[in-house]
């Protein structure tokens, strides 16, 4: 699987600390070229996921950009999306590829060598590793990693490497030194006088 540099995670609880709708993002996101795009909601009910789904695949219909649905393989087939990224609490990698099938992408989230170890031996697209840095994005994260834990992980797969936690363009860079193939940004993307789609553009040029 050939990833993205560049790897956009829409949160609902983040829109709705920012008093932004997902079909505005959305909009901009596709305007700036952004063409990896997981859409995160921790507490909606599945109507709730389907139905922003549902304005994710419209707003960037025609587009390249591949949409992936956090924790639920179900819906993500019901919703039509490219692919599905589990936690070490949700579903395996192999039973959500049991869901999805084998032509869409199962990502996996890794918070430790071992956890990277055992991810590698399964089906997965891809391995998320983090947080690498300090972040506010959940509630309880994990310990982090750093980027030495980026580099480690970088030696135990030659999977697709994602980093994820507290990544911004200031750091990014030396995030993909490390070993990450792309980055995954959340609050990043929120930055005072500037658009999304302003900040997904700086981003993408500075990992290109």
């Amino acid at each position: 699987m050939i990833i993205n540099p560049l790897y956009v995670i829409v949160d609902a609880e983040v829109l709705a600390a920012h008093g932004v709708s997902l079909a505005a993002v959305a909009s901009e996101l596709r305007a700036a070229g952004v063409t990896l795009l997981q859409y995160r909601d921790k507490n909606g009910s599945p109507q709730e996921i389907l139905r922003a789904c549902a304005v994710l695949r419209k707003a960037f219909a025609s587009s390249p950009c591949r949409l992936i649905l956090n924790d639920r393989a179900d819906l993500a087939m019901l919703a039509s999306f490219d692919g599905v990224h589990v936690g070490q609490g949700d579903l395996c990698p192999e039973d959500a590829r049991r869901v999805v099938g084998p032509d869409r992408i199962v990502g996996v989230s890794t918070h430790t060598d071992e956890q990277v170890q055992a991810a590698n031996q399964t089906s997965a697209d891809y391995i998320a590793i983090g947080p690498v840095f300090t972040t506010a994005t959940k509630l309880n994260p994990d310990p982090v990693v750093g980027l030495e834990g980026v580099r480690r992980a970088r030696a135990l797969t030659t999977k697709p490497l994602v980093a994820i936690g507290g990544i911004t363009r200031a750091n990014a860079r030396s995030v993909t030194d490390a070993g990450a193939d792309s980055v995954a940004v959340i609050s990043a993307l929120f930055a005072p006088n500037e658009s999304p789609a302003q900040v997904a553009r700086d981003f993408l040029a500075r990992l290109r």
